[in-house]
């Protein structure tokens, strides 16, 4: 399978089911964006040294090949297929990661800035990516694109995911937590 195709060179590229789009269309941005996220969350997992937390996020990273192949079928014009369906079932497994995670953690009373050790500042930039991945996929609920609520709900909890496994990573490399100190 040849890697260049030529057919881009013209700032158009094909949705799921070979509709041409502009590369600068809202859709494109959207699974682009989630595209962004799954290699940031790559870029996590060597640094997360605990096997359940890689062992989570590599299927983090498989649902969001999910969703990025949701994102690709334009459902007004194809059926998306049935493996591009993000479920109940996917919310409520990051839902469980992030209860189980928080059941652990200290509470939260201040603002946290993003830091600490290297794999909680990497976390945190994975969670304003998802974020910018979940604004953009909302862009493209503005222009009319219908999309189904489990992918807007997965990407929300997944940037809350993010923010709690951040704090359990500086918790497990014994790192202090930095707090947001308001200037007077």
């Amino acid at each position: 399978m040849k890697i260049y195709t030529k057919t881009g060179d013209c700032g158009q590229t094909s949705l799921v089911g070979g509709q041409r789009v502009s590369k600068t269309c809202a859709r494109l941005e959207s699974y682009g964006t989630v595209d962004e996220l799954n290699s940031q969350i790559g870029l996590l997992i060597t640094y997360c040294k605990k096997e359940a937390d890689q062992n989570f996020l590599t299927e983090v990273q498989n649902t969001l090949f999910v969703v990025g192949g949701y994102l690709a079928t334009d459902n007004s014009q194809r059926e998306v297929r049935t493996f591009n369906i993000v479920t109940s079932d996917m919310v409520l497994a990051i839902e469980q990661q992030i209860d189980a995670i928080n059941a652990i953690l200290p509470p939260f009373r201040h603002f946290i800035l993003p830091g600490g050790g290297r794999a909680a500042a990497v976390c945190h930039v994975c969670r304003t990516v998802c974020r910018r991945a979940e604004r953009r996929i909302l862009t493209l609920c503005e222009e009319g694109a219908e999309v189904d609520g489990n992918v807007i709900a997965y990407i929300n909890r997944l940037s809350d995911y993010l923010f709690v496994l951040a704090r359990k990573l500086n918790l497990d490399e014994n790192q202090p937590e930095i707090i947001w100190r308001k200037e007077k």
